[in-house]
C-alpha cells in the first residue's frame, strides 16, 4: 500500500469518526497517528471528555476486535491476562483467556488499579504476549491500548509510574468543546434518538495492518532526524526539568510524525510534522523538578518552547511539498 492510499483511509477513518466525537479533529489525528505508528495512546482529561467514546468509535471504525476493562482497586493482573483453572472433566488445568487478548484494548482509568495490575499491562504492550505460569502467549496484530485517566482527581488513584508512562507513544488530551460544538453534539444525539452509536467499518484488522507497514515508506530527511535528536536532546539540559526525554522520546518523535505526514497526504516528513506531534510524543516523557509542580509549570509548555527554539533544519534541505489533504 503506498501512503497516499494511507492517507485516503486515514481520512475516511477520522471523518467517520468525527462525525460523533465532534470538533476534536486534531485530538483524534493524535490518536490516529500513535495506531498507525503502532503505539498506544494514553487519553488524558476530565470526566465527559469523550475519551471512552472515542477509543469505542476507532474500534469500530477500525473493524477491530474492541475489549473495554474498566480498572478499579481490586483488579487482580489475572483479570487482564487471564489464568488457568481446573477443567474437572479433562482432569486438567486451562489457559482462560483475559481482555488482553483483543486488538483494541481500552483501559479505562488506567489509574485506579494498584501498581501490581498496572504492571501486567507491560509486557502485553511492549512485547504483544502474556506470559503466565511460566507460558507465553502471544497477541494477535494489531494490537493497541487506549487507556484513559483523570488528571485532577488522586483520591483512590495509583499515578503511573514512570515506566509504564514511557510505553504509551502519546499522551493525548481533548479539552472541552467550544459553545458551537457543544451545541452541535447535542443536536446530533437528538437526531439519533438514541444514546448509542454504532459505526460502519472503514477499515479491517488486515488493512490496518498493511498501513501501518506502509509507514516504513515514508521518507525522512537527515536534517529532520538531527532536528528530533535535537529536540530531545534540549529536555535533557532545559533548567525546569530534572529529567528529559529518553532516546526512546526521540523514536516515538519519528514514529509519530511519519504518521502525521500521511494524514496530510505526504510520503516524506517535514519539521512542521514533528513540531505537531512534539507535546504528545514527550511531555509525558520529562519529568519537571519540585519547585515547577508548585509553580503549576505545564510540561506541555516546556515542550513547545523547545519546539519553539530548537533551530528549524533549512527548507534546502527539504523536499517540495506537492500535495495535501
Amino acid at each position: 500500500m503506498e501512503p497516499a492510499e494511507v492517507g485516503r483511509h486515514a481520512r475516511e477513518v477520522l471523518d467517520r469518526v468525527n462525525t460523533v466525537v465532534v470538533g476534536k479533529r486534531d485530538a483524534l489525528e493524535l490518536v490516529l497517528a500513535g495506531i498507525l505508528a503502532g503505539g498506544h495512546v494514553l487519553l488524558e482529561d476530565f470526566p465527559g471528555l469523550a475519551k471512552t467514546l472515542t477509543a469505542r468509535c476507532f474500534g469500530q471504525v477500525l473493524g477491530l476486535d474492541f475489549t473495554r476493562l474498566q480498572f478499579t482497586p481490586d483488579l487482580l493482573p489475572a483479570d487482564v491476562t487471564g489464568s488457568f483453572l481446573y477443567n474437572q472433566r479433562d482432569g486438567d488445568f486451562v489457559f482462560r483467556k483475559g481482555p488482553v487478548f483483543t486488538n483494541l484494548l481500552l483501559a479505562d482509568e488506567i489509574n485506579r488499579t494498584p501498581p501490581k495490575t498496572q504492571a501486567a499491562l507491560l509486557e502485553a504492550m511492549q512485547e504483544r504476549q502474556v506470559s503466565v505460569e511460566g507460558v507465553t502467549y502471544p497477541l494477535r496484530a494489531p494490537f493497541h491500548v487506549l487507556a484513559t485517566a483523570n488528571p485532577i482527581e488522586y483520591e483512590g488513584t495509583y499515578p503511573l509510574p514512570e515506566a509504564q508512562l514511557d510505553r504509551f507513544l502519546l499522551r493525548v488530551s481533548f479539552g472541552y468543546p467550544t459553545p458551537e460544538e457543544e451545541w452541535t453534539m447535542l443536536g446530533r444525539r437528538m437526531a439519533r434518538r438514541t444514546e448509542e452509536s454504532a459505526l460502519e467499518p472503514v477499515v479491517d484488522a488486515v488493512t490496518l495492518r498493511e498501513m501501518q507497514r506502509a509507514l516504513e515508506d515514508v521518507a525522512v530527511e537527515d536534517s529532520v532526524g538531527r532536528y528530533i535528536v535535537d529536540i530531545v536532546s534540549a529536555t535533557r539540559e532545559h533548567p525546569q526539568l530534572q529529567v528529559g526525554a529518553s532516546p526512546r522520546g526521540s523514536l516515538a518523535l519519528l514514529l509519530t510524525a511519519r504518521a502525521r505526514a500521511v494524514l496530510d497526504g505526504r510520503d516524506y516528513v517535514i519539521p512542521e510534522d514533528v513540531k505537531r506531534v512534539a507535546p504528545a510524543a514527550l511531555s509525558h516523557r520529562i519529568s519537571l523538578r519540585p519547585e515547577m509542580w508548585l509553580r503549576r509549570v505545564d510540561p506541555v509548555s516546556i515542550v513547545e518552547e523547545v519546539c519553539a527554539r530548537t533551530p528549524v533544519p533549512p527548507s534546502g534541505q527539504l523536499p517540495a511539498y506537492t500535495g495535501g489533504k
